[in-house]
């Protein structure tokens, strides 16, 4: 459907609404890219009207609860540009331990084949920004109106304070992915009332939540006093420089669960992290990828605690899966990071439900740990390598 994204209107009993009338706008302007329509409030008679960036849905029923003209904004529809690459956001694996837990970028063109930029260096410095000196499990997505990028990061230094602790994670916003706005947020001290026992804040993802307009950002939190690993989430400020209000519980799988993902097809979303099976005892007995499906970001979440790795059932632990679609197709990546073994692999699904029976391996002169990727065009990807050029050794061999 050109110049939109997502329609997405909830439709009452009894409702009469010139759905036609609307598609054919949607599909013929420039203007806008969603449309909603409340879930509690039902029209049976509306008239509707354009104006710039802004529905409205005049009440013309004398036998509605609720009468006035209802106002919808939604984005504009900036042309989103042909994604041909593909830029992966991570965590170095190897070398010098004091300079892998920092921001780095790799670049494909066909998302097997993989090149480190600024020669596998960190693109940022990020030591600067983050509390703790070092970051991990960078996620980077493009925004709606394609006119930038957010990414978030866990803020957390192992080599300098181990794994006891860490509060809080890194929020950066930028126009054009070569300069970045950063701030560090620490939930212990923003949030004392409900943080201050705050163990562990891990693995930040974004996304956008076409019900309220808004950026979610979403994590795995423990508490000092308590074992569970559960997730978290808040709506950013608009400047992407905090959150906007206290971050709340998002979603508690039954065995505890890490590094959640979220991507949306078809009407359902897909949250996919890491989880585990214990046994009547709370000893862990198996762990691996899992997913959970809800028809809105605020639940409830159904949990399908089939693993969808293909190392679930063999000795080889793998963390930090990711999904993204490849450009201009219908097939999904799973990616994750099989940590202990400096590998990357990942499978395949059309449908999210079902994924290829064997895992397959990036080409790369990189060792990345948890991170992400989205597609870039042609023009990004020439911008990403001017600026931090393309490492000049060639690929590895395939690391399975």
């Amino acid at each position: 459907m050109r110049n939109t994204r997502t329609i997405h209107p909830y439709i009452g009993k009894g409702l009469v609404f010139p759905a036609v009338l609307m598609l054919f706008f949607l599909l013929n302007s420039p203007f806008y890219s969603s449309a909603y329509l409340s879930n509690t409030t039902f029209y049976k008679k509306v008239k509707v009207s354009a104006g710039l960036n802004t529905f409205i849905i005049q009440d013309t029923s004398s036998k509605l609860g609720a009468k006035g003209d209802k106002k919808i904004k939604f984005p504009k529809v900036h042309k989103e540009p042909k994604m041909e690459g593909y830029l992966f956001c991570y965590f170095e694996g190897s070398g010098a331990r004091s300079q892998q837990e920092q921001l780095r970028f790799g670049i494909s063109e066909d998302a097997v084949n993989w090149y480190a930029l600024n020669g596998n260096k960190p693109i940022l410095s990020l030591d600067q920004v983050a509390l703790s000196g070092g970051i991990r499990d960078p996620h980077i997505m493009r925004k709606v109106d394609n006119k930038g990028f957010l990414m978030v990061a866990t803020d957390m230094n192992t080599v300098k304070n181990g794994w006891s602790q860490n509060n809080g994670i890194v929020m950066s916003s930028s126009h054009n992915l070569l300069t970045w706005k950063h701030h560090a947020i620490d939930l212990s001290k923003t949030y004392p009332e409900s943080f201050s026992k705050v163990k562990w804040v891990w693995a930040p993802q974004t996304i956008y939540d076409p019900s309220t307009g808004k950026y979610l950002v979403y994590f795995t939190i423990r508490f000092k006093d308590d074992q569970r690993l559960d997730f978290y989430c808040a709506y950013a400020k608009e400047d992407f420089s905090g959150f906007e209000d206290v971050p709340k519980l998002m979603f508690s799988a039954k065995f505890g669960a890490i590094d959640g993902d979220i991507i949306f097809k078809d009407g359902i979303y897909h949250f996919f992290y890491k989880g585990n099976t214990k046994d009547s005892l709370g000893k862990e007995v198996k762990n691996g990828i899992q997913q959970a499906t809800s028809k809105s970001l605020s639940g409830p979440w159904t949990e399908d605690f089939k693993y969808l790795d293909v190392y679930s059932d063999k000795k080889v632990v793998v963390e930090g899966s990711s999904i993204f679609k490849l450009n201009n197709s219908g097939t999904y990546i799973l990616m994750y990071d099989l940590y202990t073994n400096l590998r990357y692999e990942y499978q395949t699904s059309k449908d999210l439900y079902n994924f290829s029976k064997t895992a397959e391996s990036f080409e790369k002169n990189f060792n990345p740990r948890h991170g992400a990727v989205m597609g870039i065009s042609k023009k990004e990807m020439k911008m990403l390598k001017k600026k931090w050029p393309v490492s000049p050794s060639g690929l590895s061999t395939k690391t399975n």
